[in-house]
């Protein structure tokens, strides 16, 4: 093996072997075990919580493809209607046209086209993190068979009685001319105004102040209301008002919905541009106005002297007019929520239009039930809350879009506005009678992204056929994804599933949590805390990421703050971890929390981790590559150690699958690290040592050992490979052939079954026994420690308060604790004998104690310590000061406090211990 783990010399090599080999199919045998891949746009590339969620799927298939399942993991993408028909658009506009230019077919064959050339980013960045998904069976949602079934599903609906058409309020982006889901909707916090407006009772009595953040709106108004029990207003109640501006005379209603205590008490009720209103509207029957074009301007509804102009313009217009009619009461500062579309920037507006719906009250039932009986269970549990809030509230659900790319609504249309729904044109003429002269124009609109989408888990199994992999993988075995597209996604799924087959998605739902960077601010591109994946993978210099991080900005203050930031932060750019280091830190990361903060430290940490295990795997080559291994036979004497690591390497085995099966794979991670940092790298290589490099040792228990070393390292690399599979199996090709498993030379470790607990090698006195050695050869480093003995001195040692378990263990583990503590020699001490000044150290009840005549010059190590202790109460008082100064609390960031907090308490522990010692030594 080379010297130092070059993760950039092995990954692409291992993965395209593993690819080429087909070693990511089903195997046709075993239980099935499948992961759905939440199909990441066709435009997008990697991000990080593309690659922690990927990390867990990738894991969970790796694990039980080696447990012997039929494992499947469904790999594809999403065609992304509004971002992919985004993307097109403007490289058009840079030619200087527009798609209707182009006009429909072209502009799709542009699409095409692109996807063709550029849609496969993010599939091949997902090779990079080890995804061992059957990319054979990759499929895309605009696919053919893909296409037929998201058909098929809608006219079966419409067929019901499920799908209809309506008149209703959604999210408008006045920018793309379409609808838009909640889940394309940012609503940030901003700075506004509040308009306080005059409106004068129609029979000339009073008049009513309402207070609105939109007041163009006012043009629609078709009430104003009050809470019925609001004494202030009860007499207005059933009166009218006239409305400002307009002249329209409008009731005045009573609804428990009104906050008597925001405002004036007094609501503009506008059904047309507010979902609150829009409801109240139908509740109360009030007219609905659109105000409005599908490009945010006024239309010929508001009097002509408004018509034409941008809804911002028309609010400046309005404004002034208020106020020159003296119907302005005040406009006071406020911060509101503003909705802005996700992709163009624009403010949403509620817009009363013609669109597709499926009325999901009926599909919503037994999805709801498929949760509380505990047929699908959410993980963790906390989020089935979540889940029936949204689907005890539901509403019906708008699937149309204003857009070219994606899939056409199969509905046709004849001169006389009749709607036609099936599958083809020609179906529709043959199910209606319609000669070949009547004329029909089809839908121009297509349907919701997240309405394909919702049909994931059968139509990529070849639903509306019965394929054999939809009787094997349906239901599959666990989703991963985020909190975020519970309703989006993971709810419409399982009633479209539960519809179309009659059977669960998912038998089990992982939620993740989010990730954000080391402060824990969400990851985005305007705060310059973005992290790729591939950066961290294969390394950046700095001018590279931060040309990354302010490419494109349009605000050059913006661009220069995150370029200072990003130089601070990385001085150096960002070194290459490798993947399995990335890996593990997303593994190690996955708790259960719902924020996650990534912390570069711990990927550094899982870097050294990597480098811990090759070098531990060189180590146990050169002691058994060309040596006798037991292989092929001959005696074999295990020592106390090598039984040693074999119960605990099955005590590990069983906490690892324990918590793989709770979906903590953080505490997996740990376990993982526990035995092979601490217990077989640092203790088990060491134990080694005693009997290979003896001359007393007979060749029958050098041959133990070399047996042990050997195959528990081939047995923790397939315990470790889940997590970390290139490392793993680029050892492992090292390791095999010197073990006692038997496998082609070709052979992979992805497709070797996973370790099996083996009773026969657990032993708790063996464990209890080697705890016991360990706590011995610890106790008397740290006595060399803290006296500053050199680590090669030979001790004696007296032992007082011996057990006769104590004097079995010191008997059993003599050869260990000579070579590993480098004793001398150990001498028990009668009761009531006395002993030297010694320093001390606890074996249980077992006293350890190093007479230090001779070995330490007492003043010298008083005086060393002396000086020691100044320093760190210098930086105690230092930090202590910044801490209670009140001017830093105040202005520093938590991070910067939080910091300084630690400090404060390590140096308070490290001038704790420097006092023991100095008390210990004087006492000498």
């Amino acid at each position: 093996m080379d010297k130092t783990f070059e993760p950039q010399s092995i990954e692409q090599q291992c993965y395209q072997q593993w690819e080429s080999k087909g070693l990511f199919k089903p195997s046709g045998s075993g239980d099935p075990y499948c992961i759905l891949l939440p199909p990441p746009n066709v435009t997008g590339s990697l991000h990080m919580g593309h690659g922690f969620q990927q990390t867990i799927m990738d894991a969970l298939t790796r694990y039980h493809r080696m447990k012997g399942n039929n494992t499947l993991w469904q790999v594809g993408t999403d065609h992304a209607g509004i971002a992919t028909q985004m993307v097109v658009e403007r490289q058009l506009n840079a030619q200087g046209q527009t798609r209707h230019d182009l006009g429909r077919e072209e502009f799709l064959k542009k699409i095409w086209e692109w996807k063709e050339h550029s849609g496969g980013t993010i599939t091949q960045q997902m090779r990079r993190m080890g995804t061992s998904a059957d990319w054979d069976r990759e499929v895309f949602t605009m696919d053919e068979n893909l296409s037929a079934a998201v058909t098929e599903v809608f006219v079966k609906l419409h067929e019901e009685g499920l799908i209809y058409r309506g008149k209703r309020l959604v999210n408008w982006d006045p920018v793309l001319h379409t609808a838009v889901s909640d889940l394309e909707v940012l609503n940030e916090e901003e700075a506004g105004f509040m308009w306080h407006m005059r409106y004068p009772l129609a029979d000339g009595s009073g008049e009513l102040v309402v207070a609105t953040t939109r007041p163009e709106t006012m043009l629609g108004d078709t009430a104003v209301a009050v809470h019925p029990d609001d004494e202030r207003y009860q007499s207005f109640i059933g009166k009218e008002i006239k409305l400002p501006i307009t002249g329209r005379l409008i009731p005045i209603i009573a609804d428990d919905y009104v906050d008597p205590e925001f405002g004036t008490g007094c609501v503009k009720i506008t059904p047309a541009h507010d979902f609150n209103d829009y409801d109240m509207g139908k509740r109360h029957d009030l007219p609905m106005i659109n105000i409005l074009t599908d490009d945010a301007k006024i239309n010929r509804e508001a009097p002509e002297a408004y018509q034409g102009l941008d809804r911002f313009e028309a609010r400046k217009q309005i404004v002034a007019d208020l106020e020159a009619q003296g119907a302005m009461v005040k406009i006071e500062d406020h911060k509101l929520k503003v909705p802005r579309g996700d992709r163009t920037g624009a403010v949403i507006e509620p817009y009363l239009t013609d669109q597709w719906y499926v009325a999901v009250e009926s599909l919503a039932k037994p999805a709801i039930e498929a949760v509380e009986s505990g047929e699908i269970r959410f993980i963790p549990e906390n989020w089935n809350k979540t889940y029936y809030q949204w689907m005890h509230n539901i509403q019906d659900w708008c699937i149309s879009r204003q857009l070219w790319w994606g899939h056409r609504i199969p509905a046709w249309y004849d001169d006389q506005g009749n709607i036609y729904v099936a599958r083809t044109e020609e179906e529709v003429r043959t199910n209606h009678n319609l000669s070949a002269d009547v004329t029909l124009r089809q839908d121009e609109d297509v349907l919701d992204t997240w309405f394909s989408s919702a049909l994931w888990p059968f139509a990529t199994m070849g639903w509306p056929q019965n394929t054999p992999e939809l009787q094997t993988f349906v239901p599959s075995s666990v989703l991963v994804t985020g909190f975020d597209i519970i309703f989006f996604w993971v709810a419409r799924m399982i009633m479209m599933t539960k519809k179309f087959t009659g059977q669960i998605p998912f038998k089990d739902i992982y939620i993740t949590g989010l990730i954000r960077d080391e402060n824990g601010d969400k990851m985005s591109k305007s705060k310059g805390n973005v992290l790729d994946p591939i950066d961290l993978i294969d390394g950046i210099d700095i001018e590279s990421l931060v040309n990354k991080r302010t490419s494109g900005m349009m605000q050059p203050q913006l661009a220069e703050k995150i370029a200072k930031r990003t130089r601070k932060q990385f001085p150096e750019g960002i070194h290459a971890y490798g993947t399995d280091a990335l890996r593990f830190t997303f593994a190690a990361m996955a708790s259960t929390s719902r924020d996650i903060n990534f912390d570069m430290g711990r990927v550094e940490g899982y870097r050294n981790f990597c480098n811990k295990i090759w070098n531990a795997s060189r180590f146990v080559l050169m002691n058994t590559e060309t040596e006798d291994t037991g292989r092929e036979g001959g005696d074999i004497v295990l020592s106390l150690a090598d039984r040693w690591i074999w119960a605990k390497f099955q005590q590990t085995l069983k906490e690892f699958e324990s918590a793989l099966a709770d979906y903590r794979f953080d505490i997996a991670a740990q376990t993982l690290y526990e035995f092979t940092w601490n217990q077989f790298c640092d203790w088990y290589l060491e134990l080694t040592k005693p009997v290979l490099n003896s001359d007393t040792s007979s060749e029958a228990e050098k041959r133990g050992t070399r047996h042990t070393l050997i195959n528990v390292l081939e047995s923790l690399l397939r315990l470790l490979h889940p997590f970390m599979p290139f490392i793993t199996e680029t050892i492992w090709k090292r390791v095999v052939p010197l073990s006692a498993v038997k496998v082609p030379a070709d052979a992979s470790i992805m497709v070797q079954s996973f370790p099996q607990v083996d009773a026969s090698k657990d032993d708790d006195q063996v464990l209890s026994d080697i705890e016991w050695v360990k706590r011995f050869i610890v106790g008397i480093r740290n006595i060399r420690g803290e006296m500053d003995i050199s680590p090669n001195k030979p001790l004696s040692a007296l032992l007082r308060n011996v057990s006769q378990d104590d004097q079995r263990r010191l008997d059993l583990a003599r050869g260990f604790l000579d070579k590993l503590a480098r004793l001398e020699s150990a001498k028990i001490l009668a009761a009531g004998e006395e002993a030297p000044a010694s320093a001390t150290a606890l074996v249980g009840e077992m006293e350890i104690l190093i007479p230090m005549a001779g070995l330490i010059d007492k003043d010298a190590e008083l005086a060393r310590l002396s000086k020691a202790m100044d320093k760190v109460e210098k930086d105690v008082a230092r930090t202590d000061g910044k801490l209670s100064n009140e001017k830093f609390v105040s202005n520093a960031p938590e991070a910067v406090i939080e910091k300084e907090r630690a400090k404060l308490e390590d140096a308070k522990k490290q001038l704790s211990k420097l006092k023991e010692q100095y008390t210990t030594i004087s006492a000498l």
